[in-house]
């Protein structure tokens, strides 16, 4: 066999080996990473680790690698789990993203009756159920997001709303509000008994905005209450009254407008901070990471998004110093 031809097999040989080394180097590197990441932060499982570039075996001479990617699903951080993070760090600066899925949620916050949307790019819709004085009422609230120091991120509850269904809403908190649905402003209407115990209290044919001359009438008169009640305009004008106040100095009108008493004492002691507690959303990077910080976080379909940002990862040995 002529020289040439020799020396070219064994270039080829050579670079074969060189090859399948710098491949296997790749893959012992990924696999200790991998198992490195695990270890320095405190994860159930080692993330997947992806280097590229070629050759790999001249990035390690000049100790600069050009490229990593890391996946890491189920990352817990505070109250909830993320349910992915993934990083690409590109010499020292590391880039990547998070994701705490709505999915997820329910069954992180141990409320799995409360489900989660996107609102706005800034908020999420909290909409379910909750047991109060063994009813299960659906509750309705806003969670804003606040940036938590670069670190986290947590919510600000507004709007909470817990519905009767078919009978009164109750909206928690300082300004705390009872205001009753349709169907049973109607059901009063049609009901000649509950009409005149509603008008009997002043306070609400005061609110209603009804001169006591035509409500003194209408609780002598079967026609006059026909003609108050029959308006048009009543039903939608005793939906607006708040009978928070109301009901509370006349107990006894609860069960004419279909209100079990004991679910209005539920109601009304129940503490707004608790309530919000159960549907805030928050969550914490891991003190492990703590050199990475959030930014351009943003609610999504699928839940709210985070980006990482680094200038150093510092693991093992480096992170002691």
């Amino acid at each position: 066999m002529p020289l040439t031809a020799k020396l070219l097999i064994g270039v080829v040989v050579c670079a074969l080996v060189l090859t399948l080394a710098d491949r296997c180097a790749v893959l012992y590197a990924e696999r200790e990473a991998a198992q490195r990441l695990r270890a320095d932060l405190d994860l159930a499982a080692a993330p997947e680790v992806e280097i590229h570039g070629f050759p790999f075996l001249t990035q390690i001479a000049r100790q600069r690698v050009d490229r990593i990617d890391v996946a890491v699903p189920d990352v817990s951080a505070d109250r909830v789990s993320l349910a992915r993070v993934r990083a690409m760090a590109e010499y020292i600066e590391l880039r990547g993203d998070v994701l705490l899925s709505f999915d997820d949620l329910g069954r992180e916050l141990g409320a799995s009756q409360v489900r989660y949307r996107k609102l706005d790019d800034n908020a999420v819709r909290a909409d379910g159920t909750v047991p109060v004085a063994g009813q299960m009422l659906r509750v309705r609230a806003d969670a804003r997001l606040q940036r938590d120091g670069g670190r986290g991120i947590s919510t600000q509850i507004s709007n909470m709303l817990l519905d009767v269904p078919e009978v009164a809403s109750y909206r928690p908190g300082p300004d705390a509000g009872l205001r009753l649905h349709r169907p049973a402003a109607e059901r009063i209407v049609r009901d000649a008994a509950k009409a005149r115990a509603l008008l009997s209290v002043p306070a609400i044919a005061d609110r209603i905005g009804v001169p006591q001359r035509r409500v003194d009438q209408a609780l002598r008169s079967d026609a006059r209450l026909t003609e108050l009640v029959g308006a048009p305009r009543f039903v939608q004008l005793l939906m607006g009254v708040n009978l928070v106040d109301v009901v509370r100095d006349h107990p006894w009108l609860l069960e004419k407008l279909g209100l079990d008493p004991k679910l209005l004492t539920a109601l009304t002691a129940l503490r707004l901070p608790e309530l919000s507690e159960r549907l805030a959303l928050s969550f914490r990077m891991p003190e492990q990471a703590r050199d990475v910080r959030l930014r351009d976080v943003v609610v999504r379909a699928d839940g709210i998004h985070a980006e990482l940002a680094s200038n150093s990862l510092p693991l093992g040995a480096a992170r002691a110093r």
